[in-house]
């Protein structure tokens, strides 16, 4: 069934409340599956995970020249996920005492492909030694596929956990990002646990893609699983704070009794919340997803109800431990991901301070 951005789907169809969770994310390894069907490589990800939460030890050993570094990021949103992930990048490489040159663009995601298309270009033209990018539609996995089959740059892909199964024999040099399945479990969790039952709810998505897979389809699969929660209505955004805004209120105007809205991104769940704001209808619930500075100043002002927050620092630091780890010629596991902490507007500010402090704790430097 084709799913078209602002116009909602169609929820009656009996396929859409009889998946499991596993077929959501067809052709790719969930992060525990692969782990768990690979040990050699749980090991590997479970000492990065360590090294990441310490503190620096340098590279052991002498470079000849700087490594080149190509960064092509969606980075221009209201999440600020994107910027504070490359800051900290840079600086775990500088603490490390890597020598290197790093070319950065970032675009909008959804939008600039030709952009986007002429940075990737020039990154394997100039034969970076790593470049790090994202998988998100069928344009860039044909892209990464390109890359991986007849190029010798090492490509490490930001915000997917999920290696591609039809990658078997040549996988990236590194999946890195925050799962977007165990992020959703947890606020699946806390909609279950707060709201009452027989409540109905609407899907807000990102742009059509692997994240509105991962974050939406994924929800709508687990809350099937409890019959008393109705999906009322989804719909696919523009990944932008405006479309967030106006699908929200083509949302509650279809149907009032709305309980909640799951938002799949920071730029969606704020416009979502201006419309509800507007509405007069605070008694409708939404979350945010990754829990950037926006979503936690929504959530201290009223505005957001629970966010599940990344340790946003996190992938960072890892990206520049496992390009350490193979200039030093050691193994590198194949995907990383960071920690969550649940945030609700009924946290204490202290907890909250102690969570930007940790999640933040190279970027806010």
């Amino acid at each position: 069934m084709s799913k078209k951005a602002i116009l909602p789907l169609l929820v009656l169809c009996p396929f859409l409340v009889s998946a499991h969770t596993t077929q959501v994310l067809t052709g790719y390894w969930q992060y525990d599956d692969y782990l768990n069907a690979y040990p050699k490589q749980k090991q590997l990800t479970e000492v990065l995970s360590q090294t990441v939460r310490a503190t620096p030890t340098p590279l052991s050993v002498t470079q000849s020249k700087p490594i080149s570094i190509s960064v092509v990021y969606p980075g221009q949103q209201v999440s600020d996920y994107w910027i504070r992930n490359i800051k900290a990048f840079e600086m775990r490489l500088e603490k490390l005492g890597i020598n290197y040159e790093i070319n950065q663009v970032f675009t909008r995601p959804n939008v600039d492909v030709r952009q986007q298309s002429l940075s990737l270009l020039e990154a394997v033209q100039n034969n970076a030694d790593y470049l790090v990018f994202t998988l998100d539609t069928t344009r860039h996995r044909k892209f990464i596929e390109h890359v991986l089959s007849s190029t010798n740059t090492k490509l490490i892909l930001q915000n997917i956990t999920t290696p591609v199964r039809a990658w078997s024999e040549q996988q990236p040099f590194m999946y890195v990002g925050f799962d977007h399945i165990k992020g959703t479990r947890a606020i699946r969790e806390y909609y279950q646990n707060t709201v009452a039952k027989n409540s109905r709810y609407s899907v807000l998505y990102f742009s059509e893609g692997y994240v509105s897979d991962a974050r939406g389809d994924t929800f709508i699969e687990e809350m099937s699983h409890q019959d008393s929660y109705k999906l009322s209505s989804s719909f696919y955004t523009k990944a932008t704070r405006e479309s967030g805004y106006e699908t929200a209120k083509i949302a509650v105007s279809k149907d009032p009794n709305l309980q909640f809205i799951y938002a799949c991104s920071t730029d969606v769940a704020l416009g979502a919340a201006d419309a509800l704001a507007e509405l007069g209808r605070r008694d409708v619930l939404v979350n945010g997803w990754g829990g950037g500075t926006a979503e936690l100043d929504a959530i201290n002002e009223g505005a957001l109800d629970v966010t599940v927050m990344r340790m946003n620092d996190d992938t960072g630091i890892a990206m520049a431990e496992a390009i350490k780890w193979d200039l030093e010629g050691k193994r590198v596991p194949h995907v990383y991901s960071g920690d969550f902490e649940l945030v609700t507007s009924k946290d204490d500010v202290s907890r909250i301070q102690k969570l930007k402090q940790r999640a933040f704790r190279y970027s806010d430097q």
